[in-house]
């Protein structure tokens, strides 16, 4: 559990503003340090044998202005790619998702550390209405990266991996959830979100990715 909960830590969260071009959007930036080398992040994160591992399995055509899929429904095209140190692509869901293009859109950025190591910031921007943000806050997507950003911390640190589902299922994974949401519902109040709001957020979050096993 400690090794989880480190990693946890190991990631800032940041709530912000940004466009999309469907227009204002809010942020949920994380940021945080991976002890390997840059080219080794990068291919984690283009590759799709290492991708589905982490994340999900990935198909289409994944080159620059070409539209990708994951398994999970989630799907979009590959705005900008500039190896190794720049990812973004729109990032849509469900079959109705085409009718509002570019209202999500996923932004990779990557540097060179000192030691060899690497500075990774994931910043995911959308335009959000009822009743998903209102609700969830900003936990409503950050959580779900967290427990991705976690699955590629230990693909690069020994190339492990993990099913996402029955980790989420597991004490362990219900306690990461539970003290990721709490993160994120101290991003929203850092960027001047109403105390009360936030509360019913992080317990919406957290009813929503570790639900009551009764």
């Amino acid at each position: 559990m400690k090794d989880v909960l480190d990693e946890l830590a190991a990631v800032r969260r940041v709530m912000g503003k940004g466009s999309v071009p469907a227009g204002e959007a809010y942020t949920v930036e994380l940021r945080r340090r991976y002890d390997a080398e840059i080219d080794d992040v990068w291919d984690a994160i283009t590759n799709p044998e290492r991708l589905r591992r982490w994340l999900r399995p990935v198909t289409g055509d994944l080159r620059l202005g070409g539209k990708y899929e994951l398994a999970g429904g989630e799907h979009g095209e590959i705005l900008r790619c500039e190896p190794p140190r720049l990812l973004k692509v729109s990032w849509l869901y469900g079959p109705d998702a085409d009718a509002w293009p570019g209202t999500s859109e996923v932004e990779v950025r990557l540097a060179p550390g000192p030691a060899g190591d690497t500075e990774f910031e994931l910043i995911h921007a959308a335009v959000v209405g009822e009743p998903s943000f209102p609700t969830y806050g900003p936990g409503a997507g950050g959580v779900g990266w967290d427990l991705a950003l976690l699955t590629l911390a230990r693909l690069l640190a020994d190339g492990g991996s993990a099913d996402h589902e029955e980790f989420e299922k597991s004490p362990e994974g219900r306690e990461f959830s539970r003290r990721s949401a709490a993160a994120w519902g101290e991003a929203q109040l850092a960027a001047g979100g109403d105390p009360e709001h936030v509360a019913a957020a992080v317990e919406a979050t957290t009813k929503f990715y570790a639900p009551d096993p009764a």
